[in-house]
């Protein structure tokens, strides 16, 4: 049990200290140091006088501010240290939803564009991109399913979390108006939480791949009885004029999304809320799941999240995913851990992050 509790910490420690060299290293951290003093007061002296016990993985984790690794509403320096070009992947059109949270929270990113999620964890595995913005769950909709099959086996890591609320705009070409406009595009999603205002004008709905991309196509067209149903930045870029403001049907609609990077950037303990995301398979006995689950509840361990899904098409073998409030540094989070490796047959942390504003506690 505490072997395998070892390996994982080993390996975590390996691709940490990976993502000092690729995003930090000495220079980097020598030219920044002057500026980071200034932003973020803390034991800098004291910090770096440990270099020697700790090395620079160490320190970096030490440092206070985002050198320390914790993430803020803008990009953190552990994220941007040392990096020349700074490019975030993203799926979908320019003027997608994910594509705004990339604008919002990197508003100094240059963004990719990719077709599927599929080419978004390729172009980060690849090293087209040194980060992916990827949506995971949505309020309405539920999880994003294709990202639960890729994030296990990619070997990318979340170090962050964003949630932004959606707002749909109905939009036409110039000149279109509610009275001239006959079919609707886009995301069967986006169609799916609108129904509202299509059927308040019989509208004709027609699915696109992406919210965005039917904006482009619809101002393409620039038929006057097309109207797409998009993000208010679709409009922005592709020139539509905005027929209806928020045309969602609950207001409650949120997206969560996630930032992967490919190496294991884990969040200081102790400097606010942090969340746990992790995998694991049960062994394919008797109340599996009620035994491995029992740590958390006697070490008092908030469970977030908690889904299952098939590996390898065979319904004797079950993953699941799984988010809890907490640290893994934490005395009950590791004990609970470590009951869990005791119960299954693989455990692997896919990421320990702050806890985004947006979460109520």
């Amino acid at each position: 049990m505490m072997g395998m509790l070892g390996q994982v910490n080993r390996r975590q420690t390996m691709h940490a200290a990976k993502g000092v060299r690729r995003f930090a290293g000495i220079p980097a951290l020598r030219k920044n140091l002057g500026a980071a003093r200034r932003q973020w007061p803390g034991p800098w002296d004291a910090v770096l006088a440990s270099r020697s016990q700790y090395g620079l993985a160490g320190d970096l984790q030490a440092l206070p501010g985002p050198l320390g690794g914790v993430e803020l509403p803008h990009p953190a320096a552990w994220e941007t240290a040392g990096v020349t070009a700074r490019r975030i992947a993203y799926q979908g059109e320019p003027g997608s939803n994910s594509h705004m949270v990339c604008k919002h929270h990197y508003p100094d990113w240059q963004t990719v564009p990719c077709a599927s999620f599929e080419d978004v964890f390729a172009v980060v595995q690849n090293g087209e991109a040194e980060l992916a913005m990827i949506p995971i769950d949505n309020s309405i909709a539920g999880r994003v399913a294709d990202i639960h099959h890729f994030l296990p086996t990619s070997d990318l890591y979340i170090i962050g979390e964003h949630f932004l609320r959606i707002q749909f705009n109905l939009m036409a070409p110039p000149g279109a108006t509610l009275d001239t406009i006959k079919a609707v595009h886009s995301h069967v999603h986006a169609l799916g939480q609108c129904r509202r205002i299509i059927r308040e004008h019989d509208l004709v709905p027609v699915i696109a791949g992406d919210t965005a991309g039917a904006a482009r196509e619809v101002a393409e067209a620039g038929d006057p009885t097309q109207a797409a149903i998009a993000p208010p930045l679709a409009a922005e870029i592709y020139g539509l004029h905005i027929l209806a403001r928020d045309v969602e049907d609950e207001e409650h609609n949120t997206t969560r999304f996630v930032v992967l990077s490919p190496d294991f950037v884990q969040a200081p303990r102790g400097e606010g809320p942090v969340v746990t995301s992790f995998v694991f398979n049960v062994r394919n006995l008797p109340a599996a799941l009620y035994k491995a689950l029992g740590g958390f509840a006697t070490n008092g361990i908030n469970m977030t999240k908690l889904e299952s899904y098939m590996v390898g098409g065979h319904f004797a073998a079950t993953q699941f995913l799984a988010e809890v409030d907490g640290h893994p540094e934490d005395p009950g989070l590791k004990n609970a851990l470590e009951e869990l490796a005791f119960f299954t047959t693989d455990v692997k942390i896919l990421g320990v992050y702050p806890a985004d504003p947006s979460r109520t506690y």
